[in-house]
């Protein structure tokens, strides 16, 4: 699932904003957080293959229905703890070095910045492992091998990066709504629902990205123009078709928040 920047400033803001965090209570952090995004991709990761297939051109029942749920699954296995663990590194280093050099009242702006630039970077591991576990999602009876070989064969590396930028824009989004820091459970639980809605809004960008990332080489959406693909969605299908999967991303977003913070927690306990 995507907002790991949402859940990450649940997992490193107990200390509060502005306070400085010893490199030795930072240290776990990073493998605590690869274990938490790998547990909340394949727990969760048929009500995304349900949501994907509900986005997808062709339709539910043609992208597979409810069969080979599990389509897909060695992409994300692979990529999720480096994507996770790009987040945090990035995430921890850029907010420690602006907390450095900036008043505590700046720290929700810190928080932003930083989340931001981690997408940025997580992206680049994220973005590929996201293209062919898509492809593979709504072609159940192909490998995730064959997707990816099929992709670099017809489109090269430039293939795998379908997408990038609609998905920056998607997750960047994230990163403005943290607010206050509050006990971190208690932050689970209003996440949960602030998540939920967040979810929702941005589900049109998420059904473009989708398009863009399953579009067939040389069509209008593989170019990557969000707006274009948006226009195309909304032309062809009305606000459905804008907001298709909307249920199975509230649910995974919503639930994806309790079970990384409570993996985060447990395994960095296990660390220290």
């Amino acid at each position: 699932m995507e907002p790991r920047q949402s859940w990450a400033a649940l997992a490193v803001s107990e200390r509060g904003p502005g306070l400085p965090v010893a490199k030795e209570t930072r240290r776990p952090r990073v493998p605590a957080g690869g274990v938490a995004g790998v547990c909340v991709d394949l727990i969760l990761f048929p009500l995304d293959t349900v949501k994907t297939r509900l986005q997808s051109p062709q339709g539910f029942r043609k992208a597979g229905g409810f069969r080979g749920i599990y389509a897909g699954v060695p992409s994300t296995a692979i990529g999720s703890f480096p994507n996770a663990a790009a987040f945090f590194i990035t995430y921890e280093n850029v907010k420690s070095m602006l907390h450095h050099n900036s008043a505590s009242y700046l720290a929700p702006a810190a928080h932003m910045v930083a989340a931001s630039l981690a997408e940025v970077v997580a992206c680049l591991i994220r973005v590929p492992s996201e293209v062919v576990k898509q492809r593979a999602q709504v072609s159940p009876s192909s490998s995730t091998l064959q997707i990816l070989s099929r992709t670099l064969y017809h489109e090269g590396i430039q293939g795998l990066y379908r997408g990038y930028k609609s998905t920056v824009l998607r997750e960047d989004l994230w990163s403005w709504k943290q607010g206050h820091v509050v006990d971190s459970w208690q932050s689970a639980v209003c996440g949960a629902f602030a998540g939920g809605f967040a979810a929702a809004v941005t589900t049109p960008l998420d059904v473009a990205k989708t398009r863009i990332m399953l579009a067939k080489a040389g069509s209008s959406n593989a170019s990557g123009n969000v707006l274009a693909a948006l226009g195309s969605i909304w032309r062809t299908q009305g606000l459905s078709g804008l907001f298709a999967g909307v249920v199975p991303r509230m649910a995974g977003i919503s639930l994806g928040g309790f079970i990384f913070l409570g993996t985060y927690e447990k395994t960095r306990q296990l660390l220290l």
